[in-house]
């Protein structure tokens, strides 16, 4: 019989205790294998497009999670997108700016620099970082109480040297 199996920010358990001597923290390189290692399995087991959709969701997941269990929800736009910029720095996932808010229309564009999915990677022409696009959908989703999307548009493999997200409304 299979488990249904629904992440729980408690699952990622107690860090100090387990890792006392390695600590928390990890090299990029070995996050980015793990990462690219499951995206190819799966990509061989279904398809491309559909391990990219799997990554997506999983960020989706990941980032509603980081909302819930890190971000001060309540906070006004400002306010928020200044303590989203301070904890994602301080995880190391990446340097936010924002480059555009229009709050009436709920529309975003925002830049990661030193991205941890793929700055320094080389120019394939695609963007790749289909984790972030759900990681950063699910946390805007959560704040906002909107069904949100977020798109790369430009990135490392595209030949940028950030990656550049709009955020729109599903």
């Amino acid at each position: 019989m299979e488990k249904n199996i629904t992440f729980d920010w408690e699952r990622l358990g107690n860090l100090e205790k387990g890792r006392q001597t390695l600590g928390p923290e990890m090299p990029v390189a070995v996050y980015r294998l793990l990462q690219y290692t499951i995206k190819d399995e799966i990509a061989g087991r279904t398809s491309v497009a559909e391990a990219e959709d799997i990554l997506r969701g999983a960020g989706y997941r990941a980032g509603q999670a980081l909302a819930r269990n890190m971000l001060d929800l309540t906070l006004e736009a400002e306010a928020f997108v200044a303590h989203l910029k301070t904890t994602l720095l301080e995880l190391k996932i990446g340097i936010l700016n924002i480059e555009k808010i229009d709050l009436g229309a709920l529309e975003f564009t925002l830049t990661v620099d030193e991205d941890l999915d793929c700055s320094g990677l080389p120019v394939t022409g695609d963007t790749v970082c289909f984790y972030d696009e759900g990681f950063i959908a699910g946390i805007f989703t959560l704040y906002l109480k909107r069904p949100m999307r977020a798109v790369e548009i430009s990135c490392w493999g595209t030949g940028a040297t950030t990656c550049r997200f709009d955020i729109t409304p599903k």
